[in-house]
């Protein structure tokens, strides 16, 4: 009689405890039981809104619980990019091989190759802004890094979408680099280190033809080697420049070596 007189009581007592899990996240709700698609659309919105780190968060469980199929191979490419946005070069670059070395024959295999690009392209920060510097004086290392990978790119898939904007971005950083020779070699004229400044000088002119560099390595080159009492050599630099790169009149006014020298 006593249990026929509580059992709707306690009916009443498991409906709410029922209730209360589904409200408050049940076995359903748990992201351990997430199909891979839930999983790729959380990434994607927190990818939307900027939350990069949960994106790779929401990206990484999708691949560690469901490491096959198409949401975990478009997964390792989001995770690179989300990377990227993040400002970790190490972990996008990272992200990206990992999908090249696992889907090698994936038809946006490309992206990959270019998100490697993107990620180690040189940025200017708060104080290169400020006091508008010129990204050449950076150490060149992360310059070359990324012209190796985006001539990677351009080699492998000259037909891929991303191939124009590599090149274009692949122009920008050849100029960079002839640039930061360039550096060195006026740092070297002012140092009366003339062979330095001779040597910088002609790698620019051997490996970065075609940048605008060139006159003034041309003529770093002529200075140096009439310093150093090479005069037939000083010559022949100096009739190649005025062969290739004729100067227009312009009394009273000095190059930028000359103003260096002063």
């Amino acid at each position: 009689m006593l249990m026929m007189k509580f059992k709707p009581l306690l009916t009443l007592c498991c409906i709410a405890l029922l209730t209360g899990c589904s409200v408050f996240g049940g076995p359903k709700d748990d992201p351990e039981n997430w199909p891979a698609e839930r999983h790729y659309q959380e990434g994607k919105k927190a990818l939307k809104i900027g939350d990069y780190k949960g994106a790779v968060e929401q990206f990484e469980n999708l691949i560690a619980r469901h490491p096959f199929g198409v949401y975990a191979q478009q997964a390792q490419l989001d995770i690179a990019y989300a990377y990227y946005k993040y400002s970790e070069p190490e972990s996008s670059i990272a992200a990206a091989d990992q999908f090249i070395k696992l889907y090698p024959r994936h038809e946006r295999v490309d992206y990959a190759y270019y998100i490697k690009g993107l990620a180690r392209f040189p940025e200017p920060t708060l104080m290169e802004r400020w006091f508008d510097l010129d990204l050449a004086q950076r150490n060149p290392r992360e310059t070359r890094e990324a012209f190796q990978y985006f001539q990677d790119l351009a080699r492998r898939y000259p037909d891929s979408p991303y191939a124009e904007d590599a090149a274009q971005r692949m122009v920008y950083l050849r100029n960079n680099l002839a640039r930061n020779e360039l550096y060195a070699a006026r740092f070297y004229i002012r140092k009366g280190a003339y062979v330095a400044a001779a040597n910088r000088a002609k790698f620019v002119v051997e490996h970065y033809d075609r940048t605008p560099s060139i006159p003034e390595a041309l003529a770093i080159m002529a200075k140096a080697y009439e310093q150093l009492g090479l005069t037939d050599l000083a010559n022949d630099t100096q009739r190649v420049s005025a062969m290739n790169f004729p100067v227009p009149s312009s009394r009273g006014k000095s190059t930028p070596l000359e103003d260096e020298s002063d």
